[in-house]
């Protein structure tokens, strides 16, 4: 139900349900915060891409099991880690870049919130339906969906329970770029290529930087760059900052239209 594929410094998890739409079971919520876990813990990767195989990202919850479930939602909210995958997501010091093949609906759309990065294909869409299931948001998405989009259109999609489209979505800011279906999978793998070139530790330092300054307040986040970026930059000498400037000049020149 999940698989996992590391090449070159990436790892590339896929939920692998296709048939239930890649809802998250019990037992795939499990294994996708132990995958997460795994891949923070392995020196051999420095970036992660999260896809869905099959029409969907991720239906969200599995709501035929919770119906069966005697414990209901508190299984899905038990204090178990690996219950929410999400904190484990939240928790990985590698970018994680989510490539949104289908719908990603509800605990789904928390999920694909939990990315660092979103690459959608034009057949993506965004769903939260906690209100109309009943039920409310425990991964994050009441908190992380207004600060991405503005606090009017969370609201109107939370409140709804209505569908966004992929390019919509891009358009308010929800994901980087849309992409046709086939060249989902090569434009998310040629970004965490060029996310690999970097040191690994150099871009855990740096998404730690921007993840722990988004949760305070400018002038607090201002003071934790500070603090952060202090102790990493005394020790680059100049004679680092000469070696690698080379290859920047180069990798630039590259990059020109």
């Amino acid at each position: 139900m999940l698989l996992i594929d590391k090449r070159d410094q990436v790892a590339v998890i896929t939920l692998n349900r296709p048939e239930a739409m890649n809802a998250l079971s019990r037992a795939l919520r499990a294994a996708l915060h132990d995958a997460f876990r795994d891949v923070a813990a392995d020196p051999d990767v420095s970036v992660v891409v999260l896809t869905g195989a099959g029409r969907a990202f991720t239906a969200g919850l599995d709501l035929k099991e919770l119906g069966s479930e005697p414990m209901g939602m508190r299984a899905a909210n038990a204090t178990s880690p690996r219950e929410n995958p999400v904190l484990a997501m939240l928790e990985c010091p590698k970018p994680v870049i989510g490539a949104i093949n289908g719908v990603a609906i509800t605990g789904g759309f928390e999920v694909a919130l939990a990315c660092d990065v979103l690459i959608a294909s034009t057949h993506a869409r965004f769903a939260d339906t906690h209100a109309r299931v009943g039920i409310m948001p425990g991964w994050g998405l009441s908190q992380k969906l207004s600060r991405t989009i503005g606090i009017y259109r969370a609201k109107e999609l939370s409140l709804t329970g209505n569908f966004l489209d992929a390019q919509t979505a891009c358009d308010w800011g929800l994901v980087n770029r849309v992409v046709a279906p086939e060249d989902l999978m090569p434009t998310a793998l040629a970004l965490a290529a060029d996310m690999a070139s970097i040191p690994t530790e150099t871009l855990a330092t740096y998404k730690r930087i921007i993840d722990e300054g988004y949760a305070l307040s400018f002038g607090e986040a201002i003071a934790t760059e500070h603090r952060l970026s202090s102790g990493v930059n005394r020790d680059v000498t100049p004679e680092m900052v000469e070696a690698r400037r080379a290859a920047i000049q180069a990798r630039g020149r590259a990059q020109k239209p």
